[in-house]
């Protein structure tokens, strides 16, 4: 019976894993796709940008970030058993059946593979924010914004959430029926929440709107790269989701594994499909950049559950954030939110209407308990988050000169340029 379940525990850790990697590869598709969105000029201080903050989020999160989160000094001591690990019921089965069978689990540093998990998905929060602020924010200004975000602005909420914490002591979301399966508030709308408080405060780019309110089109330098990025964030998208079932290893988990990998694609699917054609009937045309956002919008709109809706219900839920996303860029030009990626309407508008749709097929989430922890996720982050960016612009300035903007960040922010033959 002993090795029954070493076998399983193994199983549950290695798709733990194995998901968590997934993850980590949607950092790639984050850098691809804000590479071919920005212009030329551009290119390697985006680039930069997204392997920094990622290797900032893993440092951060192993100082304080886990330990805020989840409560353990990660750092010094590994993740014990019966610390966060079994908190969010990782394995938390397997290792209660299996203590009776004599088996521990092994050492304190045997579910690592949480802390893993856990830390990529900061990094994904903290990916949010580039591209929002891409073509005219200073590039340290941005790593020290990195520093605060993932290792206390996010890990606060997400104590209150993941973890069950209550709100500075004063109600708990869970009681209140709020649920969100994979992070579409807590991961997608805090990036987002934490991007709009500095785009607010950096302004849009030079030239983007006229002084008549007019809107131009600032179009990116490679769509090629930006639609590999897009397929890059699909396939790691089932890491993001697939892992939050948080194990393999009996049969009702493998089938709910399998719904969930079933309806985050078809998701996917609804959410392309959707914005195609709102693209054709707004524009005369369909815009390709509207199809990579609204195939994210039908993902981060079926990430808060991917688990209980039929798969029609899904490429539903997904044609919906496709519809939405369309709308919100556009809603956000008009407010002159200059956002070069659409990553607040992406990631944070379709991010809320992903937990306005969990009560639909999850009886144990509530419209009240899911406004309420949209409601505290937004304002704790936008208000943590905007008290920084302020601190940050007060003593080091958070944008570039004119010159610097127009000249392209490369160069300035960071060397060398991408494209060096093209520049003049």
């Amino acid at each position: 019976m002993e090795q029954i379940y070493e076998l399983q525990y193994a199983m549950d850790t290695f798709y733990f894993l194995v998901c968590g990697a997934l993850v980590m590869w949607m950092a790639a598709g984050f850098a691809m796709l804000e590479a071919g969105l920005v212009r030329q000029k551009n290119t390697s201080t985006i680039l930069a940008k997204n392997i920094v903050l990622f290797s900032i989020s893993c440092v951060m999160y192993l100082i304080c970030g886990y330990a805020i989160m989840y409560g353990g000094n990660v750092l010094l001591e590994g993740i014990a058993l019966d610390g966060a690990a079994s908190a969010d019921g990782l394995t938390a089965a397997v290792i209660a059946e299996s203590a009776e069978a004599g088996f521990d689990g092994g050492s304190v540093y045997a579910n690592a593979s949480d802390f893993f998990f856990q830390v990529v998905f900061v990094a994904t929060a903290m990916s949010i924010i580039s591209g929002a602020v891409a073509e005219r924010m200073k590039i340290w200004a941005f790593f020290a914004f990195a520093i605060v975000m993932t290792g206390f602005i996010y890990p606060m909420e997400g104590s209150w959430t993941w973890n069950g914490a209550d709100v500075f002591g004063l109600y708990n979301l869970g009681d209140l029926g709020f649920s969100d399966f994979a992070g579409s508030g807590i991961v997608h709308m805090a990036g987002a929440a934490a991007a709009l408080a500095g785009v607010l405060l950096l302004g849009a780019r030079t030239g983007k709107y006229g002084p008549n309110g007019e809107v131009n089109a600032i179009g990116g330098a490679n769509m090629p790269l930006a639609t590999l990025g897009v397929f890059i964030l699909w396939l790691g998208w089932f890491g993001f989701n697939g892992g939050s079932v948080l194990k393999l290893g009996d049969a009702a988990s493998a089938n709910a594994v399998a719904m969930v990998f079933l309806n985050t694609n078809t998701a996917a699917a609804g959410g392309a499909i959707a914005a195609l054609l709102v693209s054709k009937f707004l524009f005369g045309k369909g815009d390709l950049t509207m199809v990579l956002n609204g195939a994210l919008a039908g993902l981060v709109a079926i990430t808060a559950e991917p688990s209980t809706p039929t798969p029609l219900l899904a490429t539903l839920f997904g044609a919906a954030g496709g519809v939405l996303v369309v709308f919100s860029i556009m809603f956000l030009d008009k407010l002159k939110i200059d956002d070069p990626v659409g990553a607040i309407s992406v990631h944070g508008t379709v991010g809320l209407l992903g937990l306005l749709l969990v009560p639909l097929t999850n009886d144990g989430a509530s419209f009240s308990g899911q406004i309420i922890g949209a409601l505290t996720i937004f304002v704790w982050v936008f208000v943590a988050s905007g008290i920084v960016w302020f601190i940050l612009k007060m003593l080091m300035g958070i944008r570039v000169s004119e010159s610097e903007e127009l000249e392209g960040l490369d160069g300035s922010e960071i060397s060398p340029t991408a494209y060096p033959e093209f520049k003049g």
